[in-house]
């Protein structure tokens, strides 16, 4: 069976990433950060409410695949960084774009365009694309395009991180660099 990460790591990974490229001065993230990051009730689909037993579950899961640990920063109190881009060794941009769909699932390229802008910068609709277009291509990839939904225009892109049924997960066998 493939590894596929439950909807409280794809949260917890979702909001390590965001932090770090949105608000670089507050990471790497204390519990209770992670904790309120998770419960956010803005940019969040679906919107949840943890605990910290909650959260500390879905970090020793991220820290069983090696995608979460514990950073040396911070003397007084244990802080969490991910390890995402590293492992799967990917840029900023694409960071950036993983992050959104990992905290609200699928969507347009010109919703992640807009809702990227304060970890990375687009320059236009067409990079957004074209970032997205190498993310689906990696093998395996990290995103899939979803077919266009009745009375919509755009297609829609989901993670491939999270649980869902038929959906290869590009995380197994992965070695840490």
């Amino acid at each position: 069976m493939t590894p596929t990460l439950s909807p409280v790591a794809v949260r917890i990974l979702g909001c390590l990433v965001e932090k770090e490229l949105a608000t670089p001065e507050y990471y790497p993230l204390t519990l209770n950060a992670l904790v309120n990051a998770c419960n956010q009730k803005q940019n969040r689909d679906p919107v949840m409410t943890l605990g910290e037993d909650d959260v500390l579950q879905g970090l020793e899961e991220l820290r069983r695949i090696q995608l979460v640990y514990k950073s040396s920063e911070g003397v007084r109190t244990t802080r969490y960084c991910h390890h995402l881009g590293g492992l799967l060794h990917l840029q900023q941009d694409e960071l950036a774009l993983l992050a959104v769909l990992l905290l609200r699932g699928a969507q347009t390229p010109g919703e992640l365009r807009t809702r990227t802008e304060r970890m990375y910068s687009f320059a236009d609709l067409e990079s957004v694309e074209t970032v997205l277009q190498a993310l689906s291509e990696r093998e395996p990839p990290l995103i899939i395009r979803l077919p266009r939904q009745p009375g919509h225009k755009e297609n829609r892109y989901i993670d491939l991180l999270r649980a869902q049924e038929q959906i290869v997960c590009p995380l197994e066998g992965l070695e840490p660099p």
